[in-house]
């Protein structure tokens, strides 16, 4: 049979041992601050994670466009393809601007280009041109969207705040909303095989902030608020100027408010 060394260090009573533990102590003692300070953070941390202050039932979105202060520039579109790593590949847009162009003969030509992102080259003589003005589009997020009623899966869905959204882990491509949708705002992401469309930046709205077309536009054209807030900037922007909505024949209640849109816009 064998036996273990006899080591006195290893001997809870010896002087070694109760130094070594003094010292620990004191080592520990001298370290309390930082440690308490390091923890106070991190629980600071994973409360903040977990605090929910944003209240969806307390908002209800919408978005307005001035016609007449778009000059056609694009930045709405490119920001919200590098905002939302849209693919960018021509005919992939969660929003895009169409130009309009109304000739002396009464002719309507409707041009957009990559969207509008590399802007507008001219395609008409000035001298038959009658009127030209820039139109952004996006989906409307309608109150009563036809989108909803036809996915067979429920991955479209409307927020609580009013903003329409897809499930990518419940959506199955078959494209039904894409070809219900009036406004043509809908693709298949050819990446995830699954509808796509404007989110009103969602991920950015539930933060406090605004949509990324809204915050790089440099006119003012794009709106984004509250429709029933009193101090929202949509509702005041809705109270001074004739509104106006894409498709009013459709009664699907879209929350996207045009104003000085002309009558040949589609």
């Amino acid at each position: 049979m064998s036996t273990q060394p006899n080591n006195p260090q290893n001997e809870p009573g010896s002087p070694e041992v109760r130094q070594d533990r003094r010292d620990f102590l004191k080592e520990c003692v001298a370290a309390s601050p930082l440690l308490l300070t390091i923890l106070q953070v991190a629980e600071g941390a994973a409360a903040s994670a977990n605090d929910d202050t944003y209240k969806p039932e307390e908002h209800y979105y919408g978005m307005g466009i001035d016609v007449n202060k778009c000059i056609g520039c694009g930045r709405c579109a490119d920001a919200c393809k590098t905002e939302n790593n849209v693919p960018r590949e021509p005919f992939y847009f969660r929003t895009w601007v169409e130009r309009y162009v109304i000739t002396t003969d009464g002719e309507t030509v409707v041009t957009s280009p990559d969207g509008g992102i590399e802007g507008f080259p001219s395609s008409v003589s000035e001298k038959g041109i009658l009127r030209t003005f820039f139109v952004p589009k996006l989906c409307n997020h309608c109150a009563d969207p036809p989108c909803v009623q036809v996915c067979p899966v429920g991955a479209t869905f409307i927020t609580r705040d009013g903003v329409v959204l897809v499930d990518k882990d419940y959506c199955i491509g078959c494209r039904y909303c894409i070809q219900a949708c009036p406004y043509g705002a809908r693709f298949l992401n050819p990446v995830t095989h699954t509808a796509e469309k404007c989110t009103f930046c969602y991920h950015r709205v539930v933060q406090g902030k605004v949509p990324a077309c809204v915050e790089v536009c440099p006119t003012g054209a794009r709106i984004f608020g509250d429709v029933r807030a009193r101090s929202s900037p949509l509702v005041r922007f809705r109270r001074f100027n004739e509104i106006q909505v894409l498709k009013p024949q459709l009664n699907t209640t879209p929350k996207v408010y045009y104003a000085h849109l002309d009558g040949e816009v589609r």
